[in-house]
């Protein structure tokens, strides 16, 4: 099997592309701006005996990413798996966002999606069908303030899912969103003193997740096994955005 992976140069990004590697598929690693971290990801791969290119491409300009395309269907012929994952944020209030910094997010998060989507469903209906994934967030169902950016990005990305799955279900192309938890990576740590700590006081399963508990799921949903599974997103949260508010604990 041949996979692409957007923006897993790092977190849960690389992740996903090693977990994929695991299960057996030859995987294009998609970076922006990290490099370095590109090249590690493919270095990890290829130590598993699978093959792997590091391919650069800002996913929310469609000439890089028609570019992307192109490179990884030049090297592997075909994709069966393409997961949906790189993704910006910016932190400020929606009174103080500019209009550019909220281009900018629902370029890269949203945009990119719907470009990486569509092309990856015209090279899949000619080859018999495949799995997309797209990767949400638990602000798909909670707001979170100071990111109106990204929540709205993200919120579009499940409902952009479900008709993507309803569309390309006729050509064996099924689409499916993975809306992680609290996920402890490099950038997560910078949120607070103890991410770990804070988030792990709110999640029913007493931790925080790791790029690997949603690597499992995006595996899963990449494998024959989930093969009648579509349209559908899944929490990887440990339970977290189903706790509600409670004010007797």
């Amino acid at each position: 099997m041949y996979a692409l992976v957007t923006g897993a140069s790092k977190g849960v990004g690389k992740g996903i592309a090693l977990e994929l590697a695991r299960q057996g598929c030859d995987v294009a690693v998609n970076y922006n701006t990290d490099a370095a971290g590109a090249q590690a990801t493919v270095d990890e791969i290829a130590a598993m005996g699978r093959s792997a290119i590091a391919v650069q491409a800002n996913v929310g300009i469609k000439s890089h990413t028609d570019s992307m395309f192109d490179r990884a269907l030049a090297e592997f012929t075909r994709l069966d798996v393409v997961v949906n994952n790189a993704g910006i944020q910016t932190w400020k209030p929606l009174l103080d966002l500019t209009l550019e910094e909220w281009d900018r997010v629902i370029a890269v998060n949203l945009t990119g999606c719907f470009l990486c989507t569509q092309r990856a469903a015209l090279a899949m209906k000619d080859s018999g069908g495949g799995a997309i994934i797209n990767i949400g967030s638990g602000c798909n169902k909670w707001a979170f303030p100071n990111l109106v950016d990204y929540t709205a990005s993200k919120g579009g990305i499940e409902q952009f899912t479900k008709v993507a799955a309803v569309e390309l279900g006729k050509y064996g192309i099924r689409v499916n969103c993975v809306a992680p938890g609290a996920i402890e990576i490099e950038r997560t740590k910078n949120e607070a003193g103890d991410y770990a700590g804070t988030w792990a006081k709110l999640t029913p399963m007493g931790r925080v997740g790791l790029p690997a508990d949603v690597a499992s799921m995006a595996a899963f949903l990449a494998s024959k096994q989930a093969e009648f599974i579509t349209g559908q997103t899944v929490w990887v949260d440990g339970g977290l955005f189903t706790r509600p508010a409670w004010p007797y604990e």
